[in-house]
């Protein structure tokens, strides 16, 4: 876990040495649980973020961009109230362990000098951000906790503020050698980073086996002497401060796996990327991450609600497919009625079948023709003709309703697929307005939950001959790419299956490099992404139109060639992206 009371330490000292002395200058408040504070500091100009997000806690400076509600929530309000001016007095981590106090000093109500505290606690799903008065009163939280959530501690306004639950575990900036030594040995014959682990409080396991790597002989897991072992961890632990170099540990995807406040000398060196400060190391970790969360998160009833239009879709067309075949048999019902027009001469009421002569029969056999008996034989005939009017009436019916449900389908599917390409929410907020606008969902009118959120934009790649090639991720980019596109521009998109649009930035004859690389692009970005031969269409923009009165980014178009392509991950990936 990157955000270990290790690490947490590091980010303290760090934003300490950068905010004490900082005024506040303004506070946002883009999510539930996380706060921006502007803060000037040095004659400059940095946004601290406080993050209590059950995945993802986690506090350093950022330059990210955070769209805000069009009304600020309650928390919000208060910390405005009472920290809006204040200047920063220290920023600490307590007892080596994930809580942060930032301690401010602000003017109340009266004008005089007061001491507020906003408290950080990293604690996974219980992490929490909370605002305390001077005598160490809860103001607000982020999160309340009744009694009825947790009977070992609340948190809500007007209670006195309790730390979490202290663990029985020494604190690594003022343990001894002989309380570790102690501590070592009654942890029993275990290796040293499962005693650090179970011992010493705010570390990892990552974190643990580091320590425990650095302080034990080339080999070996066990401190075979437990005093020597005490005190080269205590020395250790008095160096941490100083040793402070940020690294991000790369996956094998190339993305952040890991954040290291110094190098570990465990884990691959050649892996981790040096980064300016701990602050950069934890944005380049968290950022991304944090934001996929929450989209999944946001995007969960959206999600829910597509699938179950799709699986009705899915049932209606079943229902429709079975009225089509039941309507194939209307020429049998009309010949039947003709053959018993034919021969009514020698049919009579009463009798339960006739074996007539077939004219349709090539052969010249016979047709067995069920008949009412309390029908006449002309009543027989009208009862078949008007089996086969009804059962044509049905086929035109049920074709029509067919290819109604085929286009709804279709247009759920491209919805689900849009909002599996997002990003982020204003790409969200782009596919929720295009559903409200159908129907399948109410629109957002709460302002603390309304965002002012800007256009969003497409994907943009270079291809390997330098031409930009742009996808849309959802209906409303298709349309304002396509529209916005150039005529000569080369335009694709996988054929008869929801997808991105995707443009060639390009007006002259397109290299077959790029060519192959923008067809594989509207191939992974489509219904056929795991599919093989997946066909894509391509055309220049000018053959492309939209016709009147059509759902956002449905398109026609003509003089169109088809590539077939099997898009891998791996292709895609050689395939340079550009920041949006």
């Amino acid at each position: 876990m990157p955000m270990d009371g290790l690490t947490l330490g590091f980010a303290a000292r760090e934003l300490n040495a950068l905010l004490a002395g900082g005024r506040i200058d303004r506070i946002t408040q883009p999510e539930r649980d996380t706060v921006i504070l502007l803060i000037r500091a040095g004659n400059e100009n940095r946004r601290l973020l406080l993050c209590a997000s059950p995945n993802n806690a986690r506090c350093h400076l950022t330059a990210g961009n955070y769209a805000n509600p069009l009304e600020p929530p309650v928390f919000c309000m208060l910390l405005r109230k009472t920290l809006l001016g204040g200047r920063v007095l220290a920023v600490r981590q307590v007892g080596g362990d994930r809580v942060i106090h930032i301690d401010i000093d602000a003017i109340d109500e009266l004008g005089d000098h007061v001491t507020r505290r906003l408290i950080l606690e990293v604690m996974s799903r219980h992490s929490n951000l909370i605002l305390t008065d001077g005598n160490g009163r809860i103001l607000e939280a982020a999160r309340h906790v009744s009694e009825g959530m947790s009977r070992v501690r609340q948190v809500l306004p007007g209670l006195a503020y309790e730390a979490p639950p202290a663990q029985d575990k020494a604190d690594p900036e003022t343990v001894t050698p002989a309380e570790l030594a102690a501590r070592l040995t009654a942890a029993g014959d275990v290796p040293l980073h499962k005693a650090l682990g179970a011992q010493v409080t705010g570390l990892s396991a990552v974190a643990a086996k580091e320590l425990a790597f650095r302080v034990l002989p080339a080999g070996e897991d066990r401190a075979a002497d437990p005093a020597e072992t005490a005190e080269r961890l205590c020395g250790l632990f008095r160096r941490l401060p100083g040793m402070v170099d940020a690294r991000v540990l790369l996956g094998g995807d190339g993305d952040p796996a890991e954040v290291f406040a110094f190098p570990y000398l465990s884990q691959d060196l050649t892996a981790q990327k040096p980064m300016p400060s701990l602050s950069a190391a934890l944005e380049a970790y968290f950022g991304g991450r944090d934001a996929r969360d929450r989209i999944s998160q946001k995007s969960a009833s959206m999600v829910r609600l597509l699938k179950g239009q799709i699986e009705r879709c899915e049932r209606k067309l079943a229902l429709q497919e079975e009225e089509l075949a039941s309507a194939a048999r209307m020429e049998e019902y009309r010949i039947m009625g003709e053959l018993i027009n034919a021969n009514l001469w020698q049919l009579e009421k009463g009798m339960t079948e006739a074996a007539l002569p077939n004219w349709y029969d090539e052969d010249g056999g016979t047709l067995k023709v069920p008949l009412d008996v309390r029908l006449t034989p002309a009543q027989n005939a009208q009862r078949y003709f008007k089996r086969y009017q009804k059962a044509r009436a049905a086929r035109t019916t049920a074709a029509e309703q067919k290819a109604l449900t085929l286009k709804e389908l279709n247009y759920l599917e491209g919805a689900l697929l849009d909002v599996g390409n997002c990003e982020g929410e204003s790409e969200l907020e782009e596919i929720r307005e295009e559903l409200a606008r159908t129907g399948y969902m109410k629109r957002v009118t709460n302002r603390r939950e309304k965002r002012a959120l800007p256009q969003s934009k497409p994907y943009r790649f270079l291809s390997s001959d330098g031409i930009e090639i742009t996808v849309g991720k959802n209906a409303a980019q298709n349309e304002r790419l396509t529209q916005g596109a150039r005529p000569d521009e080369m335009w694709l998109h996988a054929k008869d299956m929801p997808g991105s649009h995707v443009i060639i930035r390009s007006e002259e004859e397109i290299p077959l490099s790029t060519l192959r690389e923008a067809a594989l692009l509207a191939a992974w970005y489509s219904k056929g992404q795991r599919s093989a031969g997946v066909p894509v269409d391509y055309t220049r923009r000018r053959y492309v139109k939209k016709p009147g009165g059509s759902p956002t980014g449905f398109v026609i178009y003509t003089h169109q060639h088809t590539a077939y392509m099997t898009p891998e991950e791996a292709e895609i990936r050689k395939i340079r992206k550009l920041a949006e």
